[in-house]
């Protein structure tokens, strides 16, 4: 991952001291479908074909693994040869440079999303214990995290282990390489739970149901309209896991003993 140094004054207990800190970098990356460019994504620069390929299936150009024809990856871009016509998927998204999820410059939710996802109903159920073991995880796995602070971290998980992980300056990314990852690789998805340490938003919510998972945990807090459609999809939300304690907002026949 991409960091850089940089000299600072830090106040600690009174006193400034001149030292350095590692900060990480944004780098753009254009993602090309059919000859069109899509988006410009800003990432930390790592796993972009994934980013690329879970971008476009949340966004609705692909649905399986066999809608890729061809994935080639370039310094600051990913080009990729798709099945059919993209024009009408297109149409529907507004081309532009997206931020790290937190600015005016994303605008990931539409209202034909929460139209275009089924109900879900997996067999994924995991034990407290499961839910506070498997957060755990991912806060100690970013080495960038650690250093920097500068991350956010998502991963894919079964009650015993996390299967996948990620890391990168948003969330939205974080989550995308997840999804690209596991259609990249035929990962079947029913029994896991998506972990991250982002806001449970609107979108994030809708990236999870697209990828057919069924549970979202969060360190942070859910949105209100978040959770409605949770309700509408038959998803499980969890947040504020932190402290050896969480919040069951939705869906709680998929964790134990939680009988609410």
């Amino acid at each position: 991952m991409s960091t850089t140094i940089w000299k600072i004054s830090r106040w600690k207990e009174g006193v400034f001291t001149a030292c350095d800190d590692e900060v990480v970098e944004e780098l753009p990356l254009t993602v090309f479908a059919n000859g069109r460019e899509i988006v410009t994504l800003l990432t930390l620069g790592e796993n972009l074909a994934e980013l690329a390929v879970g971008f476009l299936r949340s966004e609705g150009f692909l649905s399986a693994r066999e809608d890729i024809l061809e994935l080639k990856e370039e310094t600051g871009a990913v080009r990729l040869k798709l099945k059919g016509d993209i024009a009408l998927v297109e149409s529907l998204m507004e081309r532009r440079t997206l931020t790290t999820g937190c600015g005016k410059g994303t605008t990931f939710y539409h209202p034909l999303d929460a139209l275009r996802v089924k109900p879900l109903d997996t067999g994924a159920v995991f034990s407290p214990e499961d839910i506070l073991a498997r957060m755990g995880e991912i806060q100690t796995r970013s080495e960038v995290f650690q250093r920097t602070g500068g991350t956010h971290n998502a991963s894919l998980a079964s009650p015993e282990k996390t299967i996948l992980f990620r890391a990168d300056i948003g969330r939205h990314n974080a989550v995308d390489m997840l999804g690209g990852r596991a259609l990249l690789d035929g990962l079947g998805v029913e029994s896991l739970a998506l972990f991250t340490t982002g806001r449970v938003s609107s979108e994030i919510l809708l990236k999870t149901a697209k990828m057919g998972v069924a549970v979202l945990v969060s360190r942070s807090a859910p949105t209100a309209l978040a959770l409605r459609l949770a309700e509408q999809l038959g998803m499980t939300v969890i947040g504020y896991v932190r402290g050896g304690r969480f919040n069951v907002y939705t869906g709680s026949q998929r964790v134990k003993e939680c009988n609410l």
